[in-house]
């Protein structure tokens, strides 16, 4: 997969480096700001409990 996406990516080395770091970086900010958002209410972090 990440063979087929660098061969995709256009330009050379220096470039395709950058392109691939662009990448990772909006996919980190299409999760933190909509898909981790939308699933949090699912999660049963609230739920806490303290034993005796």
């Amino acid at each position: 997969m990440y063979a087929a996406l660098w061969r995709i990516l256009p330009g050379p080395r220096w470039l395709k480096i950058a392109e691939a770091l662009i990448l990772v970086l909006l996919a980190l900010m299409l999760l933190m700001t909509v898909v981790f958002p939308a699933v949090e209410p699912l999660l049963p972090f609230d739920d806490i409990t303290v034993g005796p």
